[in-house]
């Protein structure tokens, strides 16, 4: 039979890791209308759409670059091109950005956590 005192420690211990998660983290709605789950996935962040057209197809990986920016690769799901991504993070907003070239042409989208 657990203590009380087990069980406190427990709760406290699955309190603090949500508490850790990055802000990144989430449910997203995307311009085009389908919700992207951002999740931790080894060291990294995985982007994978849950609903629409595309539901279950893996997006884009990420890793932070500190503060509120992330970089990585994020593919067009309608083509499977993939493209170096960038993202910013700004309150419930996230603004992502794919490139080709180096940089010279770029694509931008903002997200909205849901």
């Amino acid at each position: 039979m657990l203590s009380k005192m087990t069980v406190a420690v427990a709760a406290t211990l699955m309190m603090a890791g949500a508490a850790y998660a990055d802000p990144i983290e989430g449910n997203w709605k995307t311009e085009a209308g389908s919700t992207a789950a951002i999740a931790s996935c080894g060291g990294s962040f995985c982007i994978t759409l849950k609903d629409g057209k595309h539901a279950g197809k893996k997006i884009g990986t990420f890793n932070a670059d500190g503060g509120s920016a992330y970089s990585g690769e994020i593919t067009d799901p309608a083509n499977d091109k993939t493209y170096a991504g960038k993202a910013s993070l700004a309150g419930s907003n996230l603004k992502m950005k794919g490139c080709v070239l180096g940089g010279l042409i770029c694509k931008t989208q903002n997200w909205s956590k849901i």
